[in-house]
């Protein structure tokens, strides 16, 4: 469902441009989804006919089942600016172009389900599969490794058991069990931090390789999961904070909107 603008209507003039800003903005959010169950948006602006001369006190936008680039949804998604300067006269093209960039506070919710699907994307895919790691040699042959059927369960205390395979020429698929806390690098790089294996699932006999494909997988996991690959058009995330709350892993932090797309 798509929320409406708010603010004091003045005169008929102005109620026709919030229609139009809130009709042209509707439209353009929806579009920086591949899919979404739903999204509100909502201005603040006092007294309302600084519409015209594009100047908003706040905005404010809020979604559920918002799907990015295809493959990577998120359960909840929000974020509010400050004040934002526009380009009135681009709303009556029916675009929206900012007179200069904005910060908003920002808050992402992943499901357990989410996170486990972001597996399968083709992005995140590539980055596992067929990866020659020199300090496996001597365990593949020179042969490069894939690793699959990544699972993550999330604990308490930003914890997180990852379960995996790893397919080792010569060995075939080989079980990977670890248990990490989970860290933000920087505002954009998540971290497996203190990965610890965990053989009790795996079986005694593959335990040693396990164990040295396990720290492997952790440092290929470090050094992928980055914001900048996920951003949306125009939009730069940054993380000041995250926490595992039952089956869903919180962002909050902050979005850098530059521009918001109008060609989607």
């Amino acid at each position: 469902m798509l929320g409406g603008f708010t603010g004091t209507k003045n005169t008929s003039g102005t109620d026709w441009g919030e229609q139009m800003l809130n009709t042209v903005a509707s439209k353009t959010i929806r579009h920086l989804f591949t899919q979404s169950e739903s999204v509100e948006v909502s201005v603040r602006c006092f007294p309302s006919s600084k519409l015209l001369q594009g100047s908003i006190d706040s905005f404010k936008m809020s979604g559920r089942g918002l799907v990015i680039r295809r493959e990577f949804r998120t359960e909840e998604m929000s974020f509010e600016t400050d004040a934002v300067s526009l380009d009135f006269g681009s709303v009556l093209k029916g675009q929206i172009q900012l007179k200069q960039p904005t910060q908003a506070i920002a808050q992402v919710v992943l499901t357990e389900d989410d996170i486990n699907n972001s597996f399968k994307a083709e992005l995140v895919r590539k980055r596992l599969e067929n990866i020659a790691i020199p300090a496996l040699d001597e365990l593949s042959g020179g042969q490069p490794i894939s690793f699959t059927d990544v699972e993550v369960k999330l604990q308490p205390n930003n914890s997180l058991q990852l379960l995996a395979k790893a397919d080792l020429p010569n060995q075939g698929l080989v079980p990977i069990s670890m248990t990490s806390t989970l860290a933000v690098e920087r505002r954009r790089r998540i971290l497996f931090e203190n990965p610890q294996f965990d053989g009790e699932t795996v079986p005694e006999s593959l335990r040693e390789i396990s164990r040295t494909l396990t720290t492997a997988m952790a440092e290929i996991l470090n050094n992928m999961v980055d914001l900048d690959r996920f951003n949306l058009d125009g939009v730069t995330m940054r993380i000041n904070r995250l926490e595992t709350q039952g089956k869903k892993l919180i962002f909050s932090g902050y979005a850098q909107i530059d521009h918001i797309p109008n060609n989607p």
